[in-house]
């Protein structure tokens, strides 16, 4: 690679000021899409885990191991991997996340028994955070005055690649089978590899901290900065209730009074993608407004929705399925424009640390998702939907009192 391709985080920034070639569309789209398919890998498996199972001789239970590890992968991948971002060069790191992520794939795909799928799954996880190293250096990318917007259309890919790639693996899956899920999979991934080589530019490291010295800095970030904490703590908040709803949907379909299948679900999916495609808004709002605003009214807006949808249970089925789904466009994008504007508020923080800002977050995202799925579930199955809505509300209204405790401080 030749050195006029290696740009400091002051070339990058006045290249994006310039608006020039370092923050084309394109660059834009091929980070949102690049974000979204990494992501994507980490929730493939969930629809197809019945068939799945039945294929490789596993039990059901055993089969739901698989989620299971990715989504640790993913969790452990953020803690030890993300902050790397800062101390090498962030397109190699994506470059190898990416051929590990391919080759993750394929071996999930090819697996003869669950002793095989496991690890692979658990690599799938670890390797699918390359989606973390993208969102920093779009931030990197971006110029100050339109940071947020790019975030919030690079995010806008991720969340669509979460929120449809159950959909799009419950249909590959029953057309052709879950192992061509895993082949096409692989296939997107080696070009977006292909395309970050040969379209995104080198990254100049932010710091010169020894592997061991970055993790500690994590602790040191967190006690220093009450931003940070504020952000991660009402984004995690948030995420309670994002996947307590999602987590729950499939299961409440199936019972009374719906009776419906894993596509209806699938659907609502559909639905919270359009919230999510909202999220560039967020971002432009962020840049213009401040990102304090959008925290709040996207915490609002989201405990508004399960407010809405706690009530659901008392109208007729007809009602009911246009309120879920609703509700489900609304609360979606409550928390993508937090989010969008969250990430406004730390990558401002320390333009040095920002891998190690992200993963603080986005832990803290991780955190509160699998505590709303384990609560929900045990709320669901002893007390019924209702709960399940009050729960989630009642965590993001947490979250918009954390958000109207910090004052002038976002």
């Amino acid at each position: 690679m030749s050195s006029s391709k290696l740009l400091t985080p002051a070339a990058l920034a006045m290249a994006g000021q310039a608006a020039g070639p370092s923050l084309s569309r394109f660059r834009i789209l091929l980070m949102a899409t690049g974000a979204g398919l990494s992501v994507a890998s980490l929730y493939y498996s969930q629809p197809m885990l019945g068939v799945l199972a039945g294929d490789i001789g596993a039990s059901g239970q055993a089969a739901g191991l698989v989620p299971t590890l990715t989504q640790l992968g993913y969790a452990l991948g953020i803690l030890l991997l993300a902050p790397l971002g800062d101390r090498h060069d962030r397109r190699s790191i994506m470059l190898i996340k990416a051929g590990l992520l391919v080759l993750a794939l394929l071996l999930a795909g090819l697996s003869p028994s669950l002793a095989v799928l496991l690890p692979a799954s658990l690599l799938i996880g670890v390797s699918a955070t390359l989606a973390q190293d993208i969102v920093p250096a779009a931030a990197t990318l971006a110029p100050e005055t339109q940071r947020g917007k790019v975030v919030g259309s690079v995010m806008t890919g991720l969340l669509t690649g979460i929120l449809l790639s159950r959909v799009v693996s419950g249909v590959v899956a029953e057309q052709y089978g879950w192992r061509a899920m895993f082949f096409i999979a692989a296939a997107t991934i080696l070009l977006t590899g292909l395309a970050i080589r040969r379209f995104l530019p080198r990254f100049q490291p932010s710091t010169s901290l020894a592997y061991h010295a970055l993790l500690g800095s994590l602790f040191t970030l967190w006690r220093k900065h009450g931003a940070l904490r504020r952000a991660a703590i009402a984004q995690g908040l948030l995420s309670v209730g994002f996947s307590a709803f999602w987590s729950t949907l499939a299961i409440m379909l199936h019972n009374n009074p719906f009776h419906m299948g894993s596509a209806a679900s699938g659907a609502f999916g559909l639905a919270g993608a359009a919230g999510a495609l909202a999220a560039p808004l967020a971002g432009h709002m962020a840049d213009r407004q401040g990102p304090e605003v959008v925290t709040r009214a996207g915490a609002g807006l989201a405990t508004l929705a399960f407010v809405m949808l706690s009530l659901a249970p008392l109208c007729s089925v007809h009602v009911q399925l246009i309120l879920l789904a609703a509700g489900a466009v609304l609360f979606d994008l409550g928390v993508q424009a937090s989010l969008i504007a969250h990430q406004a508020v730390i990558y401002r923080i320390d333009p040095a640390a920002r891998s190690r800002l992200n993963a603080l977050l986005f832990v803290c995202m991780f955190i509160g998702m699998s505590l709303g799925s384990v609560l929900a579930s045990l709320l669901l199955a002893r007390y019924g939907w209702s709960a399940v809505t009050m729960f989630a509300a009642l965590a993001s209204l947490l979250a918009l009192v954390v958000r109207c405790c910090t004052h002038s401080h976002p």
